[in-house]
């Protein structure tokens, strides 16, 4: 593989995929701004359940055609044509990402470019992000006359609320560094190694037990909005399957085996 961010090809999908189990890297390539209608995002959400689905595959990157933007978000060509602002997105919502039920496997966005209105949405829905030093995230929307929906949700959980409150209302402009430092981003790196640098942040998360991991990603969107108490006690109801799989399964005892016997774990996945 490359460490460049694939270049999009006129004419092609505006969703390309290519597996390299046990990572799939998803390309948005909608020149010229990477913006989303309906149509493509639905795309997304078949591209994100398949990922979900796929026993082979348990970390995916998501990244923009191009240098220049991540997503421009709603493609407003296409809400100028007609296209309604509670179109049909997809079992994932807009995006394909931020709504599907049942992920409990990490996706990395690496930001090439401008996160804008609900191509940052799309970041806010990642689990992990790296962003190139010349990335921008901002949310317009207020000046559009609409509302950022998940950012409105999501943003006031991740910034401190006079940031997020200048950001939602007053469309402020998020350049990458400071997005690393209010915890947006993971890292930021040059464009030239954006691509590299997801992908070993991927392999990072593949040496972990597998199981493991789709219990921890179950655990933390079953419990974020719960008091405390509450969340213990549904950890151990018996009610979170992710968990309760990995609980009984033979990779619990294998990373304790692997490391009495100074050999790397083999996870089996079960």
């Amino acid at each position: 593989m490359t460490d460049q961010t694939p270049t999009p090809i006129p004419g092609q999908t505006a969703v390309q995929v290519v597996a390299h189990p046990p990572v799939l890297e998803v390309t948005l390539n909608r020149p010229k701004a990477n913006a989303i209608d309906a149509a493509t995002s639905r795309e997304l959400s078949k591209v994100f359940a398949a990922f979900r689905d796929d026993p082979e595959l348990r970390v995916a990157i998501l990244t923009g055609g191009g240098s220049r933007f991540f997503s421009a978000g709603w493609d407003l060509n296409a809400a100028a044509e007609g296209e309604e602002y509670e179109a049909d997105y997809g079992d994932g919502g807009f995006g394909g990402l931020g709504e599907l039920p049942g992920l409990n496997k990490p996706v990395i966005a690496a930001v090439n470019g401008m996160a804008v209105g609900g191509g940052f949405e799309i970041v806010m829905a990642a689990d992990l992000v790296v962003a190139a030093d010349h990335a921008r995230f901002w949310l317009p929307e207020a000046n559009l006359g609409i509302v950022p929906d998940a950012g409105s949700v999501r943003l006031g959980r991740m910034l401190p609320p006079v940031v997020a409150n200048e950001v939602l209302f007053a469309g402020r402009r998020l350049d990458a560094a400071e997005a690393l430092r209010w915890g947006l981003v993971n890292a930021v790196v040059s464009a030239d190694d954006l691509m590299s640098e997801a992908r070993a942040l991927a392999a990072r998360v593949t040496e972990a037990a597998p199981l493991a991991v789709a219990a921890i990603a179950e655990i933390r969107d079953r419990t974020k909005h719960l008091p405390l108490a509450d969340a213990f006690e549904l950890l151990r109801s018996g009610g979170l399957a992710a968990y309760e799989a990995m609980l009984v399964s033979s990779d619990a005892s294998e990373g304790s085996s692997a490391f009495a016997e100074g050999r790397s774990p083999r996870w089996q996945g079960g």
